[in-house]
């Protein structure tokens, strides 16, 4: 099952952008864009056999050929989008497995966030200061205050957040970030700035964590790659291409044989080739999948490739 790229899929956001140049050919004509989906259930395949379908649509029907042999059954495992703050999103908490799972869902929401680009002093809050009670956090959501009780991080470019689920935060104004994460989108809106839309109070509360592991993840440089995150739920690293690669030199050691991966061009433009499927353009900020069934192939930098490669995990299988 050759490798395809996925039509990222625009979606409105009160905080988003009306303009995503030079992201994306895009200028909204009416509600400004907070995210571009990359890999979610219903963005469109672009290119090969399967175009037209959804990426839902294929991890039902070729499961084992997306995801390999050693993987659980299931559906797609990850969603990654890229976040286009221009104002502050709103407090916001994620639920873990166990909780989701109370309330019917399959799975919870452990993410993380690439910085793209950030403009000078921009910043996210991330988790709860010291000795601040869920008591401290009710009264500061009724009082219009909460925002007093969250440790504020600032951020470069290059710079990677670990937000495991559970973790009051909020994105701020000022960077463009990638996000990959469990493919949950449950959110609990702890406090929203009185924007009108629905708070989720009581989830919110039995959701958060007073102490969590998120924080900032210092980078691994390895003779060929550098992981800028390694966890329970997914692997990000950052793939040099000199020139060419092969994809086998791509995997890990520690990987199975066949695994999914996703590979995000965060500059420049690459191609991969095969003797075994027409040539498959990588353009800046877009996303190929490869499926664990994919034949072997080059991956060639046609400018500037800046590459990332995104692959799930599963606790208790290769984590």
């Amino acid at each position: 099952m050759a490798p395809f790229r996925i039509e990222p899929r625009l979606a409105n956001r009160v905080w988003g952008w009306k303009d995503l140049h030079p992201w994306y050919d895009y200028v909204a004509k009416e509600e400004p864009v907070g995210e571009a989906w990359l890999t979610g259930d219903d963005c469109l395949i672009a290119t090969g056999p399967h175009s037209g379908k959804t990426l839902g649509e294929i991890f039902k029907e070729m499961p084992k050929a997306m995801l390999g042999d050693s993987a659980p059954p299931g559906d797609s495992p990850l969603l990654i989008k890229v976040i286009f703050a221009r104002e502050k999103l709103s407090v916001q908490v994620h639920p873990d497995d166990r909780m989701a799972q109370k309330y019917g869902e399959p799975r919870g929401k452990t993410e993380c966030w690439y910085a793209l680009a950030a403009e000078p002093g921009a910043q996210v809050a991330l988790g709860l200061k010291p000795g601040v009670t869920l008591d401290t956090v009710k009264a500061g959501i009724d009082a219009g205050t909460l925002e007093e009780s969250l440790n504020v991080v600032p951020i470069r470019a290059g710079d990677l957040i670990f937000v495991d689920a559970g973790t009051v935060h909020a994105i701020w104004p000022g960077s463009v970030l990638l996000e990959t994460q469990q493919n949950c989108d449950l959110t609990y809106r702890m406090y929203d700035y009185g924007r009108g839309r629905e708070l989720h109070i009581e989830k919110s509360l039995e959701a958060t964590r007073l102490v969590s592991g998120a924080g900032k993840v210092a980078p691994t440089v390895l003779a060929d790659r550098t992981v800028l995150v390694d966890g329970k739920y997914f692997s990000v690293e950052k793939i040099p291409v000199e020139v060419s690669r092969s994809s086998t030199s791509m995997r890990r050691a520690d990987e199975p044989e066949t695994c999914l991966a996703y590979l995000f061009a965060a500059a420049g433009a690459g191609r991969l080739a095969s003797a075994s499927f027409s040539p498959v353009d990588l353009p800046a900020h877009g996303i190929v999948a490869v499926p664990a069934a994919s034949p072997g192939f080059a991956i060639q930098d046609v400018g500037g490739l800046e590459l990332i490669r995104i692959t799930p995990r599963w606790p208790g299988k290769n984590a």
